[in-house]
């Protein structure tokens, strides 16, 4: 007791240390067993039939064993002792069919035991991945990515062992305790009352380190997710990290977190190492008093040598399922942490949510309007939109600009439905938003980011992802309207070349070819341009303005820019300053009544290879 003591101490020390630590992931909150058990059961349905099987081999597996443990008796007994060769045969072919039944029981349990569990597997990854896709922007806003991605692969895992292969060696272990104990009760019912009278203490050693080895798999769960997503972090922005020469300082980051979970699991280890000897010592003292008062009963001519041999080959098989029902226990404990990293991630509800019957969009126009929209990202206190309105007709192109931080981005995800404003509204075509559904309102909506984002996948794919189910000549339609199919003919296998991770074997201005191509194959009435020439030279800035100008022709297009110079001849500007309107109205219109604009204006200095509205839609 002193050392399980010293154990919980040293784990309180482990947890304290992680809590005073700045948490890159923080640990779910506890859910009793019971609960999680209800939780996460109706993911058997439709296979709860094959549950019967298994526990039919379950229950006739343990049969088998004793059955062929018996048959040493009768070998002691009936042939040994008294020398009757004559039953060799029989016992042999008994032996020889016991063995082969039990081969076809383990195999039938084996298979059908993996396929239930693979099945279960395959239903809850996959409705854990659908329902954090569901999920509002602003969850992954505020979650590190490879803590998300460490409960979608490992810790769903944990939790079939919680569910499925937990509970079947539990009934095994009790369907084998119960045959075992009905032989030994036959063979003699006093030395079996004095090998159960040590089982409790198997029990409350399992007791004593429940609590411990609980404790300390929630913590190794969450360093693991703050392993991933410091891997993830650091592994996808290797370019930053090399160009500042960051490596050192990242490298000590993913080593605080590699030695916290070191540290978990070698305090987990210390705890199962100790609960092991524990229970041989416990297991060894029962079959020694055994042994001994069965061996006493021998020469008292009570029991049989084959009785006294079968009694300890099952004694000992008696206490291998009390100490599997033990270990079970801490086993349960573990795997539970991971069920509930699981359940806290089920928990989550999407920010955005549809109403019951949302209204079709048919034959949309395209117009948007901006009425009185206040709006603050979740757990901040500043505001990022106050009272903003302003419309825009169908076709027309209104700019944004700003400096950043103004609230131009966050325009772009209200009208995607990333967020809902607070106050006012956001509507397409007169209908406000909330009254569409998700997929129909983005359906009408083509984005072009400022961080081009193309897929690891080939060219084909990333054109397509547009619209799915896009033709061959529809892709190469677009590839061609966006100045890309020269390129992409070009590449080693054309359009079923792999263009790498986030299309790291492009160049800036190919990965913005392939986006435009992506957005026009999409063909929505409604076109967001974030900066679309940032961060290109001025011969990839000149080289996209054709695609450009062919993309927004007919569209009601939405221009955010910081840079004046690129939007000065849009039908409209809005000038946003700290997320409130500052003015509204053409270039001239606001250097003459906007002080803000012409400070803006005046910082840019004249116009040289800038392009402007009119380059992009002349």
């Amino acid at each position: 007791m002193t050392t399980i003591r010293a154990m919980r101490s040293a784990l309180r020390r482990l947890v304290t240390v992680a809590q005073d630590s700045d948490e890159i992931v923080e640990a779910a909150p506890p859910v009793p067993m019971r609960e999680l058990f209800r939780r996460f059961w109706p993911y058997t349905r439709g296979r709860r039939k094959w549950l019967i099987v298994i526990f039919l081999m379950i229950v006739i597996g343990p049969v088998v064993d004793t059955a062929e443990i018996w048959l040493f008796k009768i070998v002691i007994d009936d042939m040994l002792v008294p020398r009757n060769l004559q039953l060799f045969l029989p016992i042999a072919l008994a032996f020889v069919g016991l063995t082969l039944f039990s081969g076809v029981i383990g195999f039938i349990d084996g298979v059908v035991s993996t396929w239930v569990s693979e099945q279960f597997l395959l239903t809850l990854r996959f409705d854990v991945f659908r329902h954090v896709q569901n999920l509002s922007l602003g969850f992954f806003e505020r979650r590190k990515l490879g803590d998300i991605l460490t409960r979608v692969t490992g810790d769903v895992e944990a939790v079939e062992t919680f569910l499925l292969s937990g509970v079947a060696d539990a009934l095994s272990h009790v369907v084998q305790l119960g045959l075992f104990l009905g032989v030994l009760f036959y063979l003699s019912w006093e030395l079996t009352l004095l090998a159960l009278v040590i089982a409790p203490l198997f029990w409350f050693t399992a007791r004593g380190f429940s609590g411990l080895i609980k404790a300390v798999s929630r913590e190794r769960r969450r360093r693991s997710g703050s392993i991933s997503a410091t891997a993830e972090e650091t592994l996808g922005n290797i370019a930053l990290v090399q160009a500042y020469n960051r490596q050192g300082w990242e490298q000590e980051r993913f080593q605080r977190e590699s030695l916290g979970r070191y540290r978990a699991t070698m305090a987990s280890t210390r705890i199962g190492a100790l609960f092991g000897p524990i229970v041989d010592v416990i297991e060894l003292i029962g079959a020694l008093v055994v042994m001994g008062l069965g061996t006493w009963e021998l020469t008292q001519g009570r029991l049989t040598l084959g009785g006294l041999m079968v009694f300890l080959t099952l004694l000992s098989r008696l206490y291998t399922p009390i100490r599997g029902m033990s270990q079970l226990s801490n086993t349960f404990y573990a795997a539970s942490a991971s069920a509930e990293r699981i359940a806290e991630l089920l928990d989550q509800r999407p920010q955005v949510t549809e109403v019951a019957h949302p209204r079709p969009l048919r034959q949309t126009e395209g117009s948007v309007e901006f009425d009185g929209v206040h709006f603050r990202y979740p757990e901040t206190s500043r505001s990022a939109l106050t009272d903003v309105s302003f419309k825009v007709a169908p076709g027309e192109t209104v700019a944004l600009v700003g400096t950043s931080g103004a609230g131009k981005s966050t325009i772009a995800k209200l009208l995607l439905r990333f967020y809902d404003p607070d106050q006012g509204a956001v509507r397409l075509d007169g209908h406000d938003l909330r009254d569409l559904g998700l997929t129909d309102l983005r359906d009408h909506v083509s984005v072009l980011l400022q961080e081009t984002l193309v897929l690891h996948g080939t060219v084909r794919e990333n054109i397509a992802f547009g619209r799915p189910g896009a033709t061959e000549q529809e892709i190469v339609a677009a590839a061609r309207a966006a100045d890309a199919h020269d390129f992409v003919t070009g590449l080693p296998e054309g359009y079923d070349t792999v263009v790498g991770q986030r299309g790291r074997l492009l160049s800036g201005g190919q990965r913005q070819r392939l986006a435009i191509a992506r957005a026009m194959i999409r063909d929505a009435p409604v076109l967001i341009l974030d900066e679309p020439t940032t961060g290109l030279d001025a011969e990839s800035g000149q080289r996209i303005l054709q695609p450009l100008r062919l993309l927004m022709s007919g569209r009601t297009t939405i221009l955010i820019s910081h840079n004046l110079l690129s939007v000065r001849d849009a039908a409209q500007i809005v000038f946003l300053e700290h997320g409130r309107v500052a003015g509204l109205g053409t270039h001239d219109q606001l250097l003459a009544t906007s002080p803000g604009y012409a400070r803006l204006q005046l910082l840019h200095g004249p116009p040289d290879d800038v392009p402007t509205i009119e380059e992009f839609t002349s």
